[in-house]
C-alpha cells in the first residue's frame, strides 16, 4: 500500500469518534478557552466541574480534571505532547491573533509557520492553526 492509498473501511465500524478529551488541572478555564476558540457550547458538566464537554454539533471536546497533569514540554524533551489538535482556518495571522487574545501562547518552535502555526492552550497542550485543512476533501 502506498502512502496515498487508504485502507478499506470496515463495513461495520464499532462506533464513531464522539469526543477528544484533554487532561488539565483546570477544566473550567480550558473549556472556556476552547468554547471561545472553536465556537462550541457546553453540552455536559459534572456537578463538581471535573468534566466539561463542549460540542459544535458534530464532535465534542472534553476538558477532564487530572490532578497529576503535567504540562507538555514539546518540542523539548521531558513530557511529550501526548496529542494535538489541528484547527483549519482561512486567515492564519488573524486566527493566531484571536487565539492569543483568548489565552493561547505561540510556541517557540514553529516547524512550518507559513502553513501551520503551533500554539499552546492554557493547560500547555500544543495545537495547530492551519490553512492546510482547507485543501482536504472529506
Amino acid at each position: 500500500m502506498t502512502s496515498t492509498e487508504q485502507p478499506a473501511a470496515d463495513p461495520e465500524p464499532v462506533g464513531r469518534l464522539a469526543s477528544v478529551s484533554l487532561d488539565t488541572t483546570d477544566p473550567e478555564a480550558l473549556a472556556d478557552f476552547y468554547a471561545r476558540l472553536l465556537g462550541m457550547r457546553r453540552i455536559y458538566q459534572r456537578p463538581d466541574g471535573s468534566v466539561i464537554a463542549l460540542s459544535d454539533g458534530r464532535i465534542a471536546l472534553t476538558a477532564m480534571y487530572a490532578a497529576d497533569h503535567v504540562r507538555p514540554t514539546w518540542p523539548e524533551p521531558g513530557q511529550q505532547q501526548q496529542l494535538h489538535l489541528d484547527i483549519a482556518v482561512t486567515d492564519l495571522p488573524a486566527a493566531v491573533a484571536t487565539a492569543v487574545r483568548l489565552g493561547a501562547v505561540e510556541a517557540a518552535h514553529q516547524p512550518g509557520p507559513e502553513v501551520w502555526r503551533v500554539l499552546l492552550d492554557p493547560a500547555g497542550h500544543p495545537f495547530c492553526l492551519t490553512t492546510a485543512g482547507n485543501k482536504v476533501q472529506l
